[in-house]
C-alpha cells in the first residue's frame, strides 16, 4: 500500500512539474513577451521604440497593454520578472492578472511589484498611439469607426502617425475620413488649403471647423470658409428635403395600411366603421402577444405576427359584421353609432384583460439602426421595413381584387349590388368576407405600427380620422386612390409640421380636403358603376 501511495504521489508531482514547465515554456514562446521586455528598458528612447513595435505587431492585446502602461498599471514582479496588470491599486495588496495570458493571479504586495515608468513625452505618444491603434485592425468597418472618432480630435503628435496609416490604408472610405481629420486639424492651425478638402464634407466636426475659420481675423481665410459653408448648406437643404420625403412616405405607408381596409368595406357595403381603429389595435396587441409567447426571439415573433394579426383582426371583423352590421344595412347613422359602441367595448375589453398601460414591442436587431446615406442623411430601418411592407400588402390586395373570384364578386357588388344578386352572387356572403378582409388588413396595420410606437388601448383612435380622410380624398372603394391619397397626405403632413405644428398641420390638411371635395366630391379616383352614379 505504501509503495502504491508513493508512486501515486510521485506521479502527481511529476504531472505538476510538467504543467509548470509547460506553462513556463508557453510564456517563453509567447511573442508578446519580448515586446513587454522592451518596455521594461531603462531608456525612454527604447520604450518609445517598444511602443511603436507593439502597435506594428498587430497583437490583439496591444490596446490593453498600452492602456495599462499609460495608467501606471503595467508592472513587473521583482523576483520572477513576470509582467502583470494591476486591477485595483488601493491598499497594500493589489489584485493582479498575468499580462500575457490574462489569468488572475490573486493579490500581490505592492512592494513585490516594479512599475514600468514613463515620462510626459511617452504619455503624449501613448495618447496618440491609442487614438490610432484601432486603425490597424483587420475589420474595415472598425477602422472606419476609428477614423470617424478621430474627427476633431487630432493633435500635433498624431499628424505623422495618421499620415503614415492613411498612405497604407486600402479602404477609400477610411482614407477620406483620415484626410478630413487631418484637414480639420490643419484648418484649426490656420491652413487655408484645408478648406478645399472640407468644402464637400457634411460631417458636423468639419462644419464646426469651417465656422471657426469663418470667424477668423484673416479676411481671406474667413471668405473661403464662408463660401465653403454656403455650398455645404445647399447640400444640407437637399438632404433635409429627402429626409422629409422619407418620413412623409413612411407616415403615408401607415395611413395606407390603416385606410385600405376601410376603403374596401366602405366601398362595398357603404358602412362607416368607427371600430376600424380598434381592429388596428387588435393587430398591434397580437404582435405584442406573440413576443410574450416567444421571449428572446423578437424577429420570429414579428414574422409570425403578420398572419396572426391578420387572422385575429379578420375574425373580429367577421364577428362584428355578423352580430351588428348585417342587421343595420341601409341605415348609415345607426351603423356609425353601433360601431362606435363596439369600439368602446373593445377598448375596455383590452384594458380589462391586458392593461390600461402602454406596452412596448421589441424591435428585432435586423430592423434596428439606420441605413446611412451620408453624414447628413440616414434612413431608419424600421420605417423602411414598414414602407416596404405596406407596398407588399397593397400589391397582394390588388392581386386578390383582380385575380380571384372573391375580388370579382367584390367589384361586382361595389358597382351594382342589385345586378350582382341577379347574376347569382351571394351579396351577404361577399359582405361578410369583405368586412373580414378589410379588418384583417387593419390588423396588419397594427402589426406595422407596433414597430414604430407603443401599443395601447387608444392606439387606433389616432388613425381613424386620418383613415377616413384618406378614403374620401382618394375616392371611395378605389385602392389606387387610397395609395396615392395616403402617401400624399403623409408627405403634406410632414412638410407642414415643422413650421405649423402637428395640430395646425392637421387642420390645414382637413381644410384642404374639404375644399377639394367641394370641387371633386368623388375624390381623386371616382368609383365607376351604376352604384356610384346613383
Amino acid at each position: 500500500m505504501r509503495i502504491t501511495r508513493c508512486l501515486t504521489l510521485w506521479l502527481l508531482l511529476c504531472a505538476l512539474m510538467l504543467a509548470l514547465l509547460g506553462s513556463a515554456q508557453a510564456q517563453q514562446d509567447d511573442p508578446g513577451k519580448p515586446l513587454l521586455e522592451a518596455l521594461a528598458s531603462a531608456s525612454y528612447a527604447a520604450k518609445s521604440d517598444a511602443i511603436d513595435a507593439i502597435v506594428a505587431s498587430g497583437d490583439s492585446r496591444s490596446r490593453a497593454w498600452l492602456e495599462a502602461l499609460n495608467d501606471g498599471k503595467l508592472q513587473q514582479n521583482k523576483q520572477t520578472g513576470q509582467f502583470v496588470v494591476v486591477l485595483a491599486n488601493r491598499g497594500r495588496n493589489w489584485p493582479v492578472e498575468d499580462a500575457l495570458s490574462g489569468e488572475p493571479l490573486g493579490e500581490m504586495s505592492r512592494r513585490e511589484l516594479d512599475r514600468i515608468g514613463i515620462n510626459n513625452a511617452l504619455r503624449g505618444q501613448l495618447r496618440s498611439t491609442l487614438a490610432v491603434l484601432d486603425l490597424y485592425v483587420d475589420n474595415p468597418d472598425a477602422r472606419l469607426q476609428a477614423a470617424n472618432d478621430l474627427l476633431g480630435q487630432v493633435d500635433a503628435g498624431m499628424v505623422a502617425p495618421l499620415e503614415a496609416v492613411r498612405d497604407q490604408e486600402p479602404s477609400e472610405a477610411v482614407q477620406e475620413r483620415l484626410t478630413e481629420a487631418l484637414a480639420i486639424y490643419r484648418l484649426e492651425q490656420g491652413d487655408a488649403q484645408a478648406i478645399e478638402t472640407l468644402s464637400g464634407s457634411l460631417h458636423p466636426e468639419a462644419r464646426a471647423a469651417l465656422n471657426g475659420a469663418a470667424a477668423s481675423d484673416d479676411p481671406a481665410l474667413a471668405a473661403q470658409a464662408k463660401k465653403a459653408l454656403d455650398g455645404i448648406e445647399q447640400t444640407l437643404k437637399i438632404n433635409r428635403g429627402f429626409e422629409t420625403l422619407y418620413f412623409g412616405l413612411s407616415l403615408g405607408s401607415v395611413l395606407v395600411l390603416a385606410a385600405i381596409g376601410l376603403a374596401i368595406t366602405f366601398g362595398v357595403m357603404g358602412v362607416i366603421n368607427m371600430a376600424h381603429g380598434e381592429l388596428i389595435m387588435l393587430g398591434a396587441y397580437t404582435s405584442w402577444g406573440m413576443q410574450q409567447l416567444l421571449p428572446g426571439q423578437p424577429g420570429l415573433a414579428v414574422i409570425l405576427s403578420i398572419p396572426a394579426g391578420f387572422l385575429v383582426a379578420g375574425l373580429a371583423g367577421v364577428a362584428i359584421e355578423r352580430c351588428v352590421i348585417q342587421f343595420l344595412k341601409g341605415r348609415p347613422l345607426e351603423t356609425l353609432l353601433a360601431t362606435f359602441g363596439v369600439s368602446l367595448i373593445l377598448q375596455q375589453l383590452v384594458r380589462t384583460l391586458v392593461s390600461p398601460l402602454n406596452r412596448t414591442v421589441i424591435t428585432p436587431e435586423w430592423m434596428s439602426g439606420s441605413l446611412v446615406i451620408n453624414d447628413a442623411l440616414s434612413l431608419t430601418l424600421n420605417r423602411l421595413y414598414v414602407l416596404g411592407f405596406a407596398l407588399l400588402v397593397f400589391a397582394a390586395l390588388m392581386l386578390v381584387m383582380r385575380r380571384t373570384r372573391l375580388g370579382l364578386e367584390v367589384r361586382a357588388v361595389t358597382q351594382n349590388r342589385a345586378m350582382a344578386r341577379s347574376m347569382g352572387i351571394r351579396a351577404t356572403r361577399v359582405d361578410m368576407l369583405t368586412f373580414g378582409l378589410g379588418a384583417g388588413v387593419a390588423g396588419l396595420a397594427g402589426v406595422a405600427l407596433a414597430q414604430l410606437t407603443n401599443v395601447g388601448p387608444n392606439l387606433g383612435q389616432s388613425y381613424i380620422i386620418d383613415s377616413f380622410m384618406v378614403v374620401v380624398f382618394g375616392g371611395v372603394g378605389n385602392l389606387w386612390g387610397t395609395l396615392v391619397a395616403g402617401m400624399s397626405l403623409g408627405v403634406i403632413n410632414q412638410v407642414l409640421e415643422p413650421w405649423a405644428g402637428a395640430v395646425l398641420a392637421k387642420i390645414i390638411v382637413l381644410v384642404f380636403i374639404i375644399l377639394f371635395i367641394q370641387k371633386r366630391p368623388r375624390g381623386l379616383f371616382p368609383q365607376k358603376g351604376r352604384a356610384a352614379e346613383g
